[in-house]
């Protein structure tokens, strides 16, 4: 497993590593037949290469493809694989912040929720009883999660593997976005907050939601 990949401001954060303590082998077993038994797919891959190849390989050719905010998109690399144009697929990402305009942007923003394929990442995951926690402050990131997305992708370390429920709440708040305040205030001059926050306790379409997890710390 890679060691933690976090930007620069990870320096300017105090918070406990304890948070991206990795699973055991037991614990991750359980991890995916609990995400399973609450209507997720899940696939484990061993590191940010093949979580990549993963990704290229589900989406079909000629999908609209969007994505929130995600750190762990950025360091598998597939932020820069979408945008790279190496693929047969409608990149929404891309048009939607080639827009000058900032009405225009936020109504393409808006429609691009709807996509094919959203992909994103979790603040922290339930192990024991299958449930995935996200939240940001405007809602772009988590809004196509729970029903907007006809295919939503999370892809996310084994760092963020907590207990159940409560303890995933607890990592989001004391945790995740200490280091999400900071990319924010570096990324656009403001600081964040998790004023919308979304518990996914089951997926009831077969097949629409996948929980990739990947054995590597990545993302926060």
């Amino acid at each position: 497993m890679s060691e933690q990949r976090k930007a620069d401001y990870v320096d300017d954060v105090d918070a406990s590593d304890d948070w991206d303590d990795h699973p055991s082998d037991a614990e991750l077993e359980a991890a995916v037949e609990n995400l399973e038994a609450s209507g997720f797919e899940v696939e484990v891959v061993a590191d940010a290469d093949e979580a990549l190849a993963f990704l290229q390989e589900e989406i079909p050719a000629e999908s609209s493809v969007m994505t929130g905010h995600s750190t762990t998109l950025e360091e598998v690399g597939f932020m820069e694989y979408l945008n790279g144009g190496e693929h047969e697929w409608e990149n929404r990402y891309g048009e939607v912040f080639g827009i000058d305009d900032d009405e225009a942007r936020s109504r393409a923003r808006r429609d691009a929720q709807a996509s094919d394929y959203f992909l994103g990442s979790a603040n922290a995951i339930g192990r024991e009883d299958g449930t995935l926690v996200a939240a940001d402050l405007s809602g772009s990131r988590v809004g196509a999660y729970p029903f907007a997305a006809k295919h939503l992708l999370v892809v996310a370390g084994v760092n963020k593997l907590v207990a159940d429920e409560d303890a995933a709440r607890d990592r989001l708040h004391e945790y995740a976005y200490a280091f999400e305040n900071e990319r924010a205030k570096e990324a656009y001059g403001v600081e964040s907050y998790p004023s919308k926050e979304l518990v996914y306790r089951q997926e009831g379409t077969e097949g629409r939601t996948t929980v990739v997890l990947v054995e590597e710390t990545l993302g926060y």
